[in-house]
């Protein structure tokens, strides 16, 4: 894992063969304090029904980021509100968390090629040392097509949203699957090739 700096003073990993970035979720919660200032619970459930169905924010996460957002000087306490329990603070965007935001969504995504994916790893390695090669990739196109059942049944039940993000996951699997059919008729000339 190699690490870095990203924008607004963000550390990003890079994790191979993609990069995942842990300003990602702080972009998205100035998003979301950009219409108006919120209390970090406010910004949790608004976060969760649009984002979160598959994984909801834990509080924690919530408020470490808004700490950092705080510190890069990207949002403010708006204000403090005394309640039964500790003092609520009510977060505000900053002009600097807005160009953030602005610059981050104007970014393109870096696509994620997969070029040394553990699959393909296990194949070479089952090749290498006798083993059923053949059997990996079925086992795996058996689990695709479970996840692709499952999410199709989720896109057929779901609102707009959850069915471009059902799509998006579908597009990614049938490429998975393609692969998977393309590497199970060169298997043979794949041994041939790993074995030299």
């Amino acid at each position: 894992m190699e690490g870095g700096v990203g924008p607004g003073g963000y550390t990003c990993h890079v994790y191979m063969p993609c990069i995942v970035t842990v300003m990602s979720l702080g972009h998205t919660l100035l998003g979301l304090l950009e219409d108006h200032p919120s209390h970090g619970y406010d910004i949790k459930r608004v976060y969760d029904e649009r984002f979160g169905h598959d994984r909801p924010l834990h509080y924690g996460q919530v408020y470490a980021t808004l700490s950092r957002l705080l510190k890069n000087g990207l949002v403010e306490v708006d204000a403090v509100e005394a309640g039964d329990g500790p003092e609520r603070k009510r977060y505000s965007i900053t002009e600097a968390g807005v160009t953030d935001v602005g610059a981050w969504l104007a970014r393109p995504e870096s696509p994620e090629p997969y070029l040394q994916s553990t699959l393909y790893t296990k194949v070479v390695l089952a090749l290498l040392t006798g083993r059923a090669a053949a059997d990996i990739l079925d086992t795996q196109r058996g689990e695709h097509l479970r996840l692709m059942r499952e999410l199709t049944r989720r896109k057929l039940d779901g609102d707009l949203a959850d069915q471009l993000v059902c799509d998006h996951a579908l597009f990614h699997l049938e490429a998975d699957l393609r692969w998977l059919e393309l590497t199970s008729a060169r298997l043979d000339e794949l041994a041939v090739a790993v074995r030299r």
